[in-house]
C-alpha cells in the first residue's frame, strides 16, 4: 500500500555521513517515496510516502535496526 504519509523512524546505530547516505540510497528509490531526510544527530529518518513495510525492510537489509 503506498500513501502519502510522513513518517519518522528511530534508527539507533546512524552515526556518520555513511550511515546517512546509505540509508538514503536504499530508500529513495522505493515506489511512492517521494522525500527521505536523514537526521544523524537525532538519529531518525523522516520518510515522505511509499510503503512502510518496504521502507523497514529497505532501511534494515543495508544493515540497520528500526525503532517503530
Amino acid at each position: 500500500m503506498t500513501d502519502s504519509v510522513t513518517i519518522t523512524y528511530s534508527v539507533p546505530e546512524i552515526s556518520c555521513g555513511h550511515c546517512k547516505s546509505t540509508i538514503e540510497g536504499a530508500v529513495e528509490g522505493l515506489a511512492g517515496v517521494t522525500s527521505v531526510a536523514v537526521d544523524i544527530d537525532a538519529k531518525t529518518v523522516t520518510i515522505d510516502g511509499g510503503d512502510q513495510d518496504a521502507v523497514v525492510a529497505a532501511i534494515e537489509d543495508v544493515g540497520f535496526d528500526v525503532e517503530r
